[in-house]
């Protein structure tokens, strides 16, 4: 099975998670300002991506623009990755493509350190993605500890590119906000995304 054949209820049982929902659980997440090449990349993109439909194209117009912004907010001291394999536990089926990993370590070059899964949402619902997303998400927890990363909480996001919703991972505690933010929201999604770097939110 690989990260994709994940469902939520799957996932939650597979690895005996504890999951809490709540409503605005970053909320309180202090918000960062787009730059204005983001803003204007965004007016321009956010409606041929929507025009396409397809996930690539959200992804590629919306979702990677977003993570170069989040990048260079902490002056390229973090790095992200798209499309790579992230093999991590075969036992546990934990294998497969992830759409999009935030590392701690600026490395471009090679994943050191994932705090972040990005999952691009099915059928245009975020909630289809969760699955997936917790899944990596425990995956990059492992991968974690087996290198000594003291990185304690993992956090998530299945998202359309003008849809996100968000979750965070700690020990065996899955936590998902049930209030999705929209892209009109560009600066609390960058706050939120800058929170999970600092292991705030």
């Amino acid at each position: 099975m690989a990260y994709s054949n994940f469902t939520l209820e799957s996932v939650e049982a597979a690895f005996q998670l504890e999951v809490v929902e709540s409503a605005g659980l970053f909320a309180a997440t202090v918000p960062v300002a787009p730059s204005p090449h983001l803003t204007t990349a965004l007016a321009k993109k956010t409606a041929l991506a929507t025009a396409i439909g397809t996930e690539k194209a959200r992804s590629e117009l919306i979702v990677a623009d977003i993570l170069v912004e989040l990048r260079e907010h902490f002056d390229c001291r973090i790095s992200f990755f798209s499309g790579i394999d992230f093999n991590v536990d075969a036992a546990n089926e934990l294998t497969g493509v992830c759409d999009f990993l935030v590392s701690l370590s600026p490395r471009q070059s090679l994943l050191k350190a994932p705090v972040i899964a990005l999952v691009e949402a099915k059928n245009v619902d975020v909630r289809q993605g969760q699955g997936q997303c917790v899944a990596e998400m425990i995956a990059a927890q492992r991968f974690n500890a087996e290198r000594g990363n003291d990185i304690p909480r993992i956090y998530g996001a299945s998202t359309t590119g003008t849809e996100w919703l968000f979750l965070k991972l700690e020990a065996q505690s899955l936590h998902i906000d049930i209030n999705p933010y929209q892209l009109s929201q560009c600066d609390k999604i960058l706050g939120i995304l800058a929170a999970m770097v600092e292991q705030k939110a």
